[in-house]
């Protein structure tokens, strides 16, 4: 149900999303206590505003009123991804050689299961971690396949 929710959502932003210039960065479809949500982050270069924001909403509001792929009530919510923008593709982690990540593993690599640091390369499927235990600085190749969450990392 939520997938069909979701690809249909997805599919609905495609033309309203290339007009306006702007990339999808995600799309969820979730249940929190009684509500459903309808969660959709969008960005572009230089990041999104609040009125793009607000003209999106408004443009796939009426796109869903007309396909009406969703049976319950839902809150429509449309948002920037944040400063921790989740990483969903590999297109995600070649643009953002050089940033501070975190990821989350399906399985250990060297004993972990997360890393938090500098992606230094994406490439043959890998992800390459430069990390810190301690004062040390280490590396981490972390397969795309074993990634089962991803996100810009803010660093203080």
């Amino acid at each position: 149900m939520s997938n069909k929710v979701i690809s249909t959502t997805e599919e609905l932003l495609q033309p309203i999303l290339k007009e306006k210039d702007l990339e999808l960065v995600d799309v969820e479809y979730v249940k929190e206590g009684k509500d459903w949500f309808l969660r959709v982050y969008i960005d572009k270069e230089g990041g999104v505003d609040i009125t793009e924001c607000g003209e999106v909403s408004e443009q796939l509001s009426e796109q869903l009123d007309k396909e009406d792929p969703i049976n319950e009530a839902y809150f429509l919510e449309v948002s920037s991804p944040g400063v921790e923008r989740p990483l969903k593709s590999r297109e995600d982690f070649e643009k953002n050689i050089n940033s501070n990540i975190y990821v989350k593993l399906y399985e250990p690599i060297d004993g972990e299961k997360e890393y938090q640091g500098i992606l230094t390369d994406f490439s043959d499927g890998k992800a390459t971690i430069e990390y810190k235990v301690k004062t040390r600085k280490k590396l981490v190749e972390v397969p795309y396949e074993k990634v089962a969450k991803a996100r810009l990392a803010v660093t203080l």
